[in-house]
């Protein structure tokens, strides 16, 4: 009889070992589900604490935003607002050098297209014009030195005496490569008309 009830027990003990078994709930170290994918379970434990979640409607906006933002720098900068200017041409100095350049029509403002110019003339079968085209353009060369040289030189001279405490180094230079540009290209964009006073 007490060998029986013994027998019992151990059935019944078994039992509850089975359903712990099966149970989650009850036994939490079993899985009662599939185990994810890597990228899946990745995908769910990963969080930006910096940033929130960037929808595609809030890139756009930033795009939009970023867009007007360089659109209005390059505004500020065409008109020579002094803060959005770049060092090289920031402050007075340099503007009333820009507004000297910008007052007179120089020969070196067409110096690009007249290249265009010759180069498309020694395209022409003919030797003659072909070597007129090359004079022409040796020419130009050295009239856009010259022209620089007296530039230059006129620039310092004015600087010296409209702003004495200011140094005149590399501002004959800068005024030169101005007066080579075309007057349409210009950065920042001419403040002075043609002939006005400086």
């Amino acid at each position: 009889m007490q060998e029986l009830r013994s027998n019992e027990c151990s059935l019944y003990r078994s039992d509850m070992k089975k359903s712990e078994d099966v149970n989650p709930e009850k036994n939490p170290s079993k899985k009662g589900k599939a185990t994810p994918k890597r990228k899946d379970a990745v995908a769910a434990t990963k969080v930006n604490s910096i940033t929130s979640p960037v929808t595609k409607a809030d890139r756009s906006k930033n795009r939009e935003a970023l867009k007007a933002s360089r659109a209005e720098a390059r505004a500020a900068y065409m008109r020579g607002d002094q803060n959005a200017l770049p060092a090289r041409d920031r402050g007075p100095v340099k503007k009333f050098v820009r507004d000297y350049i910008d007052s007179r029509r120089s020969l070196g403002e067409y110096f690009l297209p007249l290249m265009v110019f010759v180069l498309v003339l020694t395209l022409v079968p003919s030797a003659e014009i072909r070597f007129l085209a090359i004079i022409f353009m040796y020419g130009a060369m050295l009239y856009s030195v010259v022209y620089g040289f007296f530039v230059t030189n006129k620039i310092k001279k004015l600087v010296a005496e409209r702003f004495p405490e200011e140094s005149t180094k590399g501002l004959g230079m800068y005024g030169w490569l101005r007066s080579t540009q075309m007057r349409r290209l210009r950065a920042p964009a001419p403040q002075k008309k043609l002939g006005e006073q400086v």
